[in-house]
């Protein structure tokens, strides 16, 4: 497997400095970049994309929670904070761990081998570039083909894949499911959709049409919707 790239954002220096010398001394990280806020953060990942964030909570101009809600599609997160009551929030977010701090180095280490586990296993899954996956829909295993999928709309703890000529219903969330589509063949629009970028037929301002469908298109993910599906 290939080093973890990685990316420590706290607003305090000794909490920057303390998580650095812990990611220095484990052999399959590769840290890209130390920032002191979201701000700092945006800018390095528009230049440097990495494979997960090592994120605090609490900072000024905007939180971590507010900046990884703001991404269509971003990295993989361990959060670090002080505060135990954002833990529900972290989850929700679908996030690979949380540290409460000050972070002992032990519990540094189960969150870096459980990081590591993860993206094996996605290495694993991505080589066989299976084109379909399962999923649990009314009592039953469904097979979806990646290729018949229109878009998906998400319902809080549900999923409408619609295709075609049917809409199945599916126990997940739009971040979750996202993670498991291939790169490449698709785009969330919105906080709640998610399109298969090939099935766009035509754009209207801020609304994408497919088929007798319109998805809409959130003003803050416009530009990186555009620049996906016009080509």
């Amino acid at each position: 497997m290939n080093k973890i790239t990685c990316i420590i954002t706290d607003d305090e220096p000794f909490a920057r400095k303390g998580l650095q010398g812990y990611v220095e001394k484990v052999s399959f990280w590769d840290l890209k970049g130390v920032c002191e806020d979201a701000l700092q953060l945006n800018d390095m990942l528009q230049k440097e994309p990495v494979d997960l964030l090592f994120l605090d909570i609490q900072m000024p101009h905007i939180t971590g929670v507010e900046f990884i809600r703001a991404l269509s599609r971003p990295p993989k997160v361990i959060f670090t904070t002080a505060y135990e009551q954002y833990a529900v929030q972290g989850f929700e977010l679908d996030v690979l761990d949380y540290l409460l701090k000050p972070i002992s180095y032990e519990r540094f280490l189960k969150a870096a081998w459980k990081a590591q586990e993860y993206f094996a296993s996605r290495d694993e899954k991505g080589s066989a570039a299976v084109p379909y996956m399962f999923a649990k829909s009314n009592g039953r295993l469904e097979k979806i083909n990646f290729d018949e999928i229109l878009f998906i709309e998400g319902m809080e703890n549900y999923a409408a894949i619609h295709f075609e000529n049917k809409k199945l219903i599916i126990h997940t969330t739009i971040k979750g499911l996202l993670e498991k589509l291939p790169l490449g063949q698709f785009v969330q629009t919105h906080k709640s959709y998610i399109v298969a970028i090939n099935k766009v037929d035509s754009i209207d301002g801020n609304t994408l049409y497919i088929k007798n469908h319109q998805v809409p298109v959130s003003k803050y993910l416009r530009e990186e919707v555009l620049g996906q599906i016009v080509r």
